[in-house]
């Protein structure tokens, strides 16, 4: 086997990459551009919503950068989780920004788009089948979560890129995807040993995060039959050992243990070699075939419409007891409102707005300290009232030690009230059982 050069442009396609660093990249001669564009990272509500995660300004501007360049190399582009969420609302913003990005530029290629929503009735005969377990939902996933979720994907691997590959595709839109599964897809496609090219996926699909100092750029990645080599697209970045393998440890729980849809990593026997200053070099990676294929679902429903308030708090009287306004003001509205299905949240930053319980020193509190209220209901109408309800409880109410008898809170904006829209929750983080790698990805091709 050759090898084979990986460009990876940006941790997710929008987010940004150096000009120069993509221009040094290409000088490189990559044999195919891949990126990942998607997370879970933000939530369930880009899912849920069908809107994407980074603005249409910022993908279609990345896309023609990128496009332009694969084709005058000759190369294929890939990209996986497009719009964020990888639904099919996602995928056809992603195509429809490709099309606008090829005519605008004059480009003519073979297009794929992969879609990765799975129908809540495939999912309910998976659940009377056994063929359904939890991943990290915290609870088991009943028929009627599968039925009533207002979106639903799966995770693929990297098969079904590869099988678009073959059938000649030179751009490929992919929906929700494994994300070393994109970055990988091409190499084994080449015939590299899997193990190599998912872990330099698991390092390569943030971008130059895995390089010093890190950022949103272009990272480069060259595999052959025994390793990896890792080197940043900038000038002004170097991997190091400690950057790379840091990378390797990134969201994973167990150092050598990596699972994956349908197989595992064993990373126990892997090797890091600073082979410049500016290159790692890493080997060992092992990849073990599962006995069953098992994809995750990402399932998101709405329940309910959110408003917000943010506010300052300077007085020392107040900041002293604000458990206990804070709890009394929580306990009015629940009372005045009556509703059940009515949530509120209030997170106090300056003490533990981050950490929330597991903040280890909540004791130390700065002169201020900013304060969120948040109100969820069945409404958008019914949240904004309760929110406004509670920021002027708090900012008329009295307590001891108070000088001012009004205005406890500062608002920097007005309204103070600020409509957040829907709310989405996870319905579904579970895995499934598969027949085969490709059966739910259904794939279209078109001559753009």
């Amino acid at each position: 086997m050759s090898t084979i050069k990986v460009l990876t442009p940006t941790c997710t396609l929008g987010y940004g990459f150096c000009d120069e660093a993509l221009r040094r990249g290409m000088k490189w001669q990559p044999d195919v551009i891949a990126v990942d564009a998607g997370s879970t990272d933000p939530g369930p509500y880009y899912l849920g919503s069908g809107k994407t995660l980074v603005s249409s300004f910022a993908i279609k501007r990345e896309l023609k950068q990128l496009l332009q360049a694969a084709r005058q190399a000759g190369i294929p582009i890939i990209v996986g989780s497009a719009g964020g969420a990888g639904a099919r609302q996602h995928v056809d913003a992603t195509v429809a920004l490709v099309r606008e990005a090829a005519r605008e530029c004059g480009l003519s290629f073979k297009l794929a788009w992969i879609y990765s929503d799975i129908s809540g009735e495939a999912v309910a005969q998976a659940i009377s089948q056994g063929n359904i377990r939890d991943f990290e939902a915290g609870f088991q996933l009943d028929v009627e979560a599968a039925l009533n979720s207002t979106a639903m994907v799966a995770q693929m691997g990297h098969e079904p890129i590869v099988a678009a590959l073959e059938q000649g595709a030179d751009v490929i839109i992919a929906g929700r995807a494994c994300d070393d599964s994109v970055i990988a897809a091409f190499p084994v496609w080449k015939g590299a040993q899997p193990g190599l090219a998912i872990h330099m996926g698991k390092i390569l699909e943030c971008g130059a995060f895995s390089a010093e100092p890190h950022g949103t750029d272009v990272m480069l990645g060259a595999i052959d039959e025994s390793g990896f080599t890792l080197e940043p697209g900038s000038e002004h970045r170097r991997a190091s050992l400690i950057s790379v393998a840091a990378h390797t440890l990134y969201e994973r729980e167990n150092p050598f243990d990596q699972a994956g849809p349908g197989h595992r990593l064993d990373l126990s026997h892997c090797t890091f070699e600073q082979i410049s200053d500016r290159e790692v070099r890493v080997g060992g990676s092992q990849f073990i075939e599962a006995d069953d294929y098992w994809i995750k679902l990402e399932g998101a429903r709405m329940v309910g419409y959110r408003s917000i308030c943010i506010a300052g708090i300077r007085c020392p009287s107040m900041i002293r007891q604000i458990d206990a306004l804070l709890e009394d003001t929580r306990a009015k509205a629940l009372e005045y409102f009556d509703s059940p299905t009515l949530k509120i949240e209030f997170h106090v930053y300056g003490r533990d707005g981050v950490m929330r319980e597991l903040e280890p020193e909540p004791e130390k509190t700065g002169k201020e300290l900013g304060l969120v209220i948040e109100a969820v209901d069945q409404t958008q109408a019914s949240a904004n009232a309760v929110a406004h309800f509670l920021s002027g409880t708090l900012l008329h109410c009295s307590f001891p030690g108070q000088f001012n008898t009004a205005g406890n809170l500062a608002f920097p904006y007005s309204p103070s009230e600020i409509d957040a829209g829907p709310v989405y929750e996870f319905s579904a983080y579970h895995l499934m059982k598969v027949q085969s790698a490709t059966e739910h990805f259904k794939t279209h091709f078109e001559e753009v």
